[in-house]
């Protein structure tokens, strides 16, 4: 039986569309240890929302379907599990936080119904009981008068405050794995810092995290271990300090060249050329090529495997030997 956590293989998602079929996410493997923070990096558009979703499948289907690949998680393929199995893994051993909480919260039930009814699923328990624990949650994700909210509705709230709720009844039952998408884009810094705190403290209390963000700050300063995704596919895979030293794949390096620096010369914010070139129509070869100014012949007619390196990394690139330290 294998020791990580979460070993997810092969996974393959597509989407049917009045255009065609698109595969958002192509044969994409990659595992997660207990207790590890997984940064999951990548523009727009490069499967990092889906490959999240597909782990519990929320997937909407149709249009959506899984159409290969497996998800273990404590020895059970959560890709098979029946619905009623997998209610009773949601919000309980696995919880995710999207990046929509408005979409998320039910307008027509208020704040407290919702962390008590999130607890009182999967543990039994007297409603003002639950309310209590939904009402310590609300002060630990940070937000004011949490009496008076906990009898508000999502809609009296803004963004931000929704977002806290939707956090707080994340990581109110203690899951061993949190999904977390985005999940400080609508808050302030001293906020964000705070859930990160928080987040820190559950994974040292035996709870992993997927953590998905574009800011590369966020990932230094919280992950133990990064998966570079682009077109679908995982292009690079390290930990942390290697990533952000040594990057071997060419997408990679262009990330973190347009990391802004405050205390350089140049101020002028390095860009990538061009775009994530759409799932309905991926070139030939290496799916970068076209941005790469490092591309030859050989990686616009042949496709480069996810390897393991001498180093222990993993790339996709066939010259990702050349800046190998």
């Amino acid at each position: 039986m294998s020791k990580n956590l979460l070993d997810i293989s092969d996974l393959c998602v597509d989407f049917v569309t009045d255009e065609g079929v698109l595969r958002a996410v192509d044969h994409v493997s990659f595992s997660v240890a207990p207790n590890e923070v997984l940064g999951l990096v990548g523009e727009s558009g490069c499967g990092k929302s889906v490959t999240a979703m597909s782990i519990l499948s929320l997937i909407p289907s149709p249009p959506g379907k899984i159409c290969s690949g497996a998800a273990m998680f404590q020895g059970r393929d959560l890709l098979t599990l029946p619905h009623e199995a997998l209610r009773k893994i949601r919000g309980k051993d696995i919880s995710m936080i999207f990046q929509e909480p408005g979409s998320c919260l039910s307008p027509l039930h208020k704040v407290g119904e919702q962390l008590a009814e999130a607890v009182q699923l999967h543990y039994p328990m007297p409603r003002e009981k639950a309310l209590k624990k939904g009402r310590q949650w609300l002060e630990k994700v940070g937000i004011p008068e949490p009496e008076r909210m906990l009898k508000a509705y999502p809609f009296q709230l803004s963004g931000g405050m929704q977002q806290r709720v939707m956090i707080a009844m994340a990581m109110i039952n203690g899951p061993s794995l949190i999904i977390a998408d985005e999940p400080t884009t609508a808050l302030d810094v001293t906020i964000a810092s705070q859930i990160f705190d928080l987040m820190r403290h559950m994974r040292d209390e035996n709870t992993s995290v997927i953590l998905i963000s574009h800011d590369l700050g966020v990932i230094w300063e919280m992950c133990d271990r990064v998966l570079v995704m682009y077109a679908g596919r995982i292009v690079e895979e390290a930990e942390i300090k290697n990533l952000f030293e040594n990057p071997l794949h060419p997408y990679t390096r262009a990330l973190l060249r347009s990391v802004p620096v405050l205390d350089g010369e140049d101020r002028e914010l390095a860009t990538i050329e061009g775009q994530v070139p759409s799932p309905l129509n991926y070139p030939p070869g290496c799916r970068f090529h076209d941005r790469c100014p490092h591309a030859v012949e050989q990686c616009k007619k042949q496709s480069p495997e996810l390897r393991t390196l001498s180093t222990g990394k993993k790339a996709a690139c066939f010259f990702a030997e050349q800046w190998m330290k």
